[in-house]
């Protein structure tokens, strides 16, 4: 029985019957694109060939037609190939290489392509770039080469099972975890990594996903705008936030298989803004240990170079990468300061900023995006609007709650128990305080305690340092402008509290931004 045709065959054939005369394939999966295009030349009824450099041209299937000499030379090539009289693919490899130093091949591409169109022959050049000279770029269709979906991977996973002396140990859902653990990496890289595994274990299970993690991670070194952070933090390291981490906990069985075949769609992404300090970064890499994927940080910043055309370039890049690592968690801290150009070209800034929205509108690979800002005044509306994010929320200035619940994560870390200290108390003083700055007066608590004869530090050292102000001012008295500015977002209904349930909707209106010294007007939630 016939192999069944792979999606990308089944486009390529109908690209045949269409007569597009030049496809442009970038790839760097030369061994498996041969592989899908000499499968779509056998069910056309074409003779497929392949072209390079250094064995000239080649017949990859049986040909009517004769090849006398390989033809190494590119002009030669081409000429050979509007003499050959069958339907047939001609497979240019590298050929980007030639066109970029011979204006000449340039011209011979354009000239064939046009002859082509009255035959049943097809160019294919296969690339690892996806730079095509504008000479000819009206002429060429541009296609993406994905690398193995779920089905791909699984393919090369039977392959091991099969292989003697391998053991593979996975249960159906180990099998499924490591399989889109996976998903992004080329075949190559794919069994570079399952047979890296077989060899430090001498076995095949769910330990593998450290070392697809590791891969991973090795893949995006490569881009300056791109840095890999390990899944370090825990939802039980969050305080309050009730609202957002229910969102969060609803959504972690979305990426499964078993969704996939219900119909859902895995999510976009999230928008979180805010006042500094109240865990929107925490917040990031959370998402990223609950739903187990990896996350990547792009820095904006690190977009923008000298060059004409540049920044663009590097966006797209950066991008590009991400998707080859998905499913991941791309996480854009503070993403209103890459909105604009720091060199202070506004026409980059905007190009920059316009492909990254066609990205994130566009995108079919599992990529989360997680865009923390604080300054919401940079962020244009076409940003926010629905359907570019899932949710929209907004983090406000800890309620007595979840202060309390964030003094306890913060004592957590540094004492076994925590019995001693009074919960109640400080949480009470420390009103206005948002996250990190109740950490920072804890450890302003125990440098007090240290300095007086390494004692332990207690209750009476926190409450001092919240009351005196001297070691942390409290940004909502700092800023207490701007917060007010960052409210309207909620009170205008163009985000959800991260905090409260609509059923709180009254009262938020109601919250003010404490004076100094002062506690809030009402205390939601507690």
């Amino acid at each position: 029985m016939a192999a069944r045709l792979t999606r990308f065959q089944e486009e390529l054939i109908l690209y045949f019957r269409a007569r597009f005369t030049v496809l442009y394939i970038v790839t760097p999966e030369e061994e498996r694109v041969m592989k899908e295009i000499t499968g779509a030349c056998r069910e056309a009824g074409k003779t497929a060939y392949s072209w390079d450099i250094a064995d000239g041209l080649m017949p990859l299937t049986e040909s009517t037609g004769r090849v006398d000499r390989p033809a190494r030379d590119p002009i030669s090539a081409l000429e050979l190939i509007s003499r050959i009289n069958e339907p047939a693919v001609f497979v240019l490899k590298d050929f980007h290489s030639l066109w970029e130093k011979n204006p000449q091949v340039i011209r011979k591409v354009k000239n064939l392509a046009q002859a082509l169109k009255q035959t049943k022959k097809s160019i294919i050049i296969t690339s690892c770039q996806g730079k095509v000279p504008e000479e000819i770029l009206d002429m060429v269709y541009v296609i993406d080469f994905t690398p193995p979906d779920f089905n791909g991977i699984r393919e090369i996973l039977d392959i091991f099972e099969h292989i003697p002396n391998i053991r593979v140990n996975l249960t159906h859902s180990g099998r499924e975890k490591l399989i889109r653990s996976a998903l992004g990496m080329t075949a190559n890289q794919v069994q570079r990594v399952f047979a890296k595994a077989v060899v430090q274990k001498g076995v095949l299970d769910e330990e593998a996903i450290d070392l697809v993690t590791r891969e991973k991670k090795a893949i995006i070194r490569e881009s300056g705008a791109l840095e890999f952070f390990s899944a370090t933090e825990t939802i039980d390291q969050v305080g309050g936030l009730d609202v957002l981490k229910a969102w969060l906990h609803s959504r972690e069985g979305c990426f499964s298989e078993d969704a996939l075949q219900y119909g859902l769609t895995p999510p976009k992404g999230l928008l979180l803004i805010g006042i500094p300090g109240t865990g929107k970064s925490l917040t990031a890499k959370v998402v990223s240990g609950l739903w187990h994927q990896p996350l990547i940080r792009l820095d904006m910043g690190a977009v923008f170079g000298s060059l004409v055309g540049q920044s663009e370039e590097n966006i797209r890049k950066a991008l590009r990468l991400a998707e080859t690592v998905s499913p991941c968690v791309l996480w854009i801290d503070e993403v209103e300061k890459g909105l604009t150009d720091p060199g202070g070209d506004s026409g980059t800034g905007a190009r920059v900023f316009g492909t990254l929205l066609s990205w994130m509108e566009e995108k079919q690979k599992p990529v989360f995006v997680v865009c923390t800002a604080n300054n919401i005044s940079c962020i244009p509306p076409e940003f926010s609007r629905a359907g570019r994010f899932d949710a929209i929320f907004f983090l406000d200035l800890p309620t007595f709650r979840e202060r309390r619940e964030i003094l306890q994560v913060h004592l957590l870390k540094r004492r076994p128990m925590i019995d001693d200290f009074d919960l109640d108390a400080m949480a009470g003083e420390s009103a206005g305080f948002v996250g990190a700055e109740i950490e920072q007066a804890i450890i302003a608590a125990m440098v007090r305690a240290f300095n007086d004869g390494h004692r332990e530090f207690t209750t009476d050292d926190i409450l001092h340092v919240l009351r005196a102000r001297e070691e942390v001012v409290p940004i909502s008295s700092s800023q207490k402008e701007n917060i007010e500015a960052l409210r309207r977002w909620l009170t205008e209904g163009r985000a959800r509290s991260a905090s409260f349930t609509e059923a709180d909707a009254a009262l938020k209106e109601q919250v003010k931004v404490p004076e100094f010294g002062a506690a809030p007007a009402i205390e939601l939630g507690d």
